[in-house]
Parts: C-alpha cells; structure tokens; sequence
C-alpha cells in the first residue's frame, strides 16, 4: 500500500459518512463506472442509495485516507440454506483521484477476510467486461467463470457484457 494512513473500517451506522459516501457514488459513476448506476446521478440519489443500503444480510467497509472517505465495498451475505458458505462482493469503488494507490486492495483483503472469518469460503462477484477492475480481481486470485454478454446499460446507451469471478477462500487458507 502507497499510503500507510489508509484505514478501512467496517460501518455499522452511515450517518457519519452519508455525505462523503454519497460525493463518492456520484465521482465513480460520472467517472464511468458500472456499479447500477447511470450518470448524471443526483447526489439526493445517491444519499437515498446509502440511507437504505445497510441490513443484516449486507457490510460495508469504508476506506479513509486523510480523514476522507476514499472507498468502499460491501459484502452481501446468502441468506438461503443451501448458500450461507457464500458471499456476494459489490460495489468496491475508490475516488478516481485514489485509485492504483491500493486502497481497492486493501478493501478487497478486509473483505476476504471478514468473509472467511463469518465462514464464507465462497465468493462472488461481477464487474464490466474490459474495466480495469478485471486485472484486479485477477491478481487477487479470483477465477473467472464466464461473461454475460448485453449485461448492463453504459452511459453512451450501448449494452456490455459482464464478467462473473469467483473465488475459493478455503484454497487460500
């Protein structure tokens, strides 16, 4: 990691955050990202998005740097029988200012390890065909599993395909 102030803190109550969090959905999405969302996005929006996000199915951890938030990543746990070895991990985003800083990393190894400690040795996830998460997700070991093509609606109207990953916790124990 670049910057030895990074502290990733997981978040049980968003008030304190709201405000950062959501000027962080709106920089990733005007910045291009496809996490659900199209720009231009309001920053009410994006208030509303956090203010309802957080149940007991769903973590999120928060990267601060310089007493600001810098990213975030969120843990969606499988609330069925047959499922609650596995896990979800969405939207891992960083500042654009932030990124290849390792604050993704950083954030992707807190998450793993959470995962691992709530007993999840399976996880998933899925981002854009062609973004430059893939070569991250990829250096961290996850396996891709195949790509959805016409997945989601970028801002220019074209539809992309996906690439769904997944990774093994118990073979990295």
């Amino acid at each position: 990691m670049k910057d030895a102030l990074l502290h990733i803190e997981l978040v049980n109550n968003i008030d304190d955050y709201i405000e950062e969090l959501a000027d962080l959905l709106v920089q990733v999405v005007e910045d291009g990202a496809s996490i659900g969302f199209l720009p231009p996005i309001l920053h009410r929006e994006a208030r509303d998005y956090w203010a309802n996000l957080l149940n007991p199915d769903i973590k999120l951890w928060i990267a601060v740097q310089h007493e600001h938030v810098v990213g975030t990543v969120q843990l969606h746990f499988c609330g069925k029988p047959n499922g609650n070895h596995r896990a979800e991990i969405a939207k891992l985003m960083t500042r654009p200012q932030a990124r290849r800083t390792g604050v993704g990393r950083a954030l992707m190894r807190t998450v793993e390890a959470a995962a691992w400690n709530d007993g999840r040795t399976l996880l998933v996830l899925d981002t854009r065909e062609g973004d430059p998460s893939n070569l991250l997700y990829r250096s961290i070991g996850y396996q891709q599993a195949g790509i959805i093509p016409s997945y989601a609606r970028s801002a220019n109207g074209n539809l992309d395909a996906t690439v769904l990953y997944y990774k093994l916790l118990e073979l990295n124990a």
